[in-house]
């Protein structure tokens, strides 16, 4: 298993959306608003590294997005 976490900013107003349309994606198990330096921030679980990136790839390319930040976590075996 595979899990990180991504950090987004949005444009103004567009934190619900956002929150919204990434909980609907199967590859996120959580979404949240936050306070401070970034508007949301997302936990993503897949099988491998590859989808990992491609669920990360898709969440940069929602309208309203304007930057991320990923947060790989390290899981000991």
């Amino acid at each position: 298993m595979h899990k990180g976490f991504i950090l987004l900013n949005c444009d103004l107003g567009a934190e619900e959306y956002i929150v919204d349309e990434l909980r609907q994606m199967d590859k996120v198990s959580n979404a949240y608003l936050t306070f401070g330096a970034y508007d949301v921030i997302a936990e993503i679980q897949t099988a491998s590294p590859e989808e990992f990136a491609k669920a990360i790839a898709t969440i940069r390319k929602l309208s309203r997005v304007v930057s991320t930040m990923t947060l790989n976590v390290i899981v000991p075996e």
